[in-house]
């Protein structure tokens, strides 16, 4: 079975993507897992599937694999970036301002005159048992107006991570220095923690001001990622909330500078960052 695909990335997040829009890709989770596969495939942290919508009013519908395991997952904030420059050159729609389905949300995304594209992320989620979170056995931390939650990490370390969902579950913590956070022995043991029954990502945020940190996220299914886009949402909304930032902050990945915006309350988080088109090819699976 050959395989047509294009290569991109966004802030360093990289993704393999599929056009079926003209005819339907079905691929097992081994063959995502072969795309993703950096010796022996393509390579990239998610492999995303353009499809044509099923909903009236909705430009389009795509799906999100991780490119380590082969899982479908909910939500990618990089990769929705990634969805609206793949679109446009490719002349599946002319339009500068798309409407997208994803298994978890419907997104909007617009792209900007200077070639970065903002994404609508929708509102975030704070009940645990949507994010989801199971709390038993834990006592929070109350700080600003957050809380903080007891994670176990091993040799009676305590991590206390805040809890909330970008359309998929994030788990972040204030670190002093990013550079040094325990992002490889940490977040291994975070996102398989028992209180997360979805497994979950886990972000390290390093606060500069109150309008720029640095963040690592070590991705569910993924590992570590250059940038995380829900991970940077996450991180901005855990610092406004915890009293640490304003509400416009530039997050500085190891891959590049994403910009969030998030009002509070019940209003939706903006993300805009860079989206660029690396090659394309043809695999066979």
């Amino acid at each position: 079975m050959k395989v047509s695909f294009t290569k991109m990335q966004g802030a360093g997040n990289d993704f393999v993507v599929l056009d079926a829009t003209q005819a339907p890709i079905e691929l097992t989770p081994e063959q995502y897992r072969v795309l993703g596969d950096r010796r022996f495939g393509v390579g990239a942290d998610q492999i995303l599937v353009v499809e044509k919508s099923r909903t009236p009013g909705v430009d389009f519908r795509y799906r999100i694999f991780n490119g380590g395991s082969g899982d479908e997952v909910e939500q990618c904030g990089n990769g929705a970036r990634c969805f609206v420059r793949f679109v446009r050159d490719k002349g599946l729609s002319d339009k500068t301002t798309l409407r997208v389905d994803t298994v978890s949300s419907l997104l909007e995304l617009r792209l900007q005159p200077d070639g970065r594209v903002t994404v609508d992320m929708g509102a975030p989620v704070f009940d645990l048992a949507r994010v989801p979170f199971d709390a038993a056995g834990a006592t929070p931390r109350k700080q600003g107006d957050f809380e903080l939650w007891p994670l176990d990490v091993g040799d009676g370390v305590v991590s206390e991570v805040a809890v909330l969902s970008m359309g998929n579950p994030h788990a972040v913590q204030v670190v002093v220095d990013v550079n040094h956070a325990p992002v490889e022995t940490q977040g291994p043991l975070i996102e398989q923690d028992s209180h997360f029954p979805r497994k979950v990502n886990a972000g390290f945020m390093q606060v500069v001001s109150r309008s720029h940190i640095r963040l690592r996220v070590y991705e569910r299914g993924a590992g570590e990622t250059l940038a995380c886009g829900t991970g940077a949402c996450a991180a901005v909304v855990a610092g406004i909330r915890l009293g640490l930032l304003d509400s416009k902050v530039d997050v500085d990945a190891r891959g590049g500078r994403l910009s969030i915006e998030w009002q509070g309350g019940d209003s939706h988080v903006l993300m805009t960052g860079p989206a660029e088109t690396v090659y394309e090819g043809e695999i066979e699976l």
